[in-house]
């Protein structure tokens, strides 16, 4: 089994952009209308974050149940993340060290979608 977050957007064509240039990756294009992007991928280092289109979707407003959790490499990447994450977003609880040896925190970007934020220092 795999498991891959599934993010829906209002924007979906113009919000995956921001994601590429927060995580990096290439964009893939899966279905589109007109100039609408309904479906599409981002590959980052060996993962696959799934968008779509909230008028491809039809989500149903449930709250906050859902959160995507990333490991971070190294915690240059984890700060730019976060900043950029946090910018135009709500920071949920603000960086501080976890139990673990290393940094945890939780943003709500400015699409409402939260992400929970780990870097491992061993």
């Amino acid at each position: 089994m795999i498991a891959l977050p599934f993010i829906v957007l209002d924007n979906c064509k113009d919000e995956i952009r921001f994601y590429q240039g927060v995580f990096g990756g290439e964009i893939e294009i899966l279905r589109k209308q007109g100039d609408e992007v309904l479906n599409a991928d981002l590959h980052v280092d060996g993962a696959t974050l799934k968008f779509a289109d909230a008028q491809a979707a039809k989500p149903e407003a449930k709250g906050d149940y859902v959160r995507i959790f990333l490991k971070i490499e190294t915690e240059e990447a984890y700060r730019r993340i976060y900043g950029e994450l946090a910018a135009g977003g709500t920071i949920v609880r603000e960086i501080y060290e976890a139990p673990f040896d290393g940094l945890l925190s939780i943003v709500s970007d400015r699409n409402g979608v939260s992400w929970v934020l780990s870097y491992y220092r061993s």
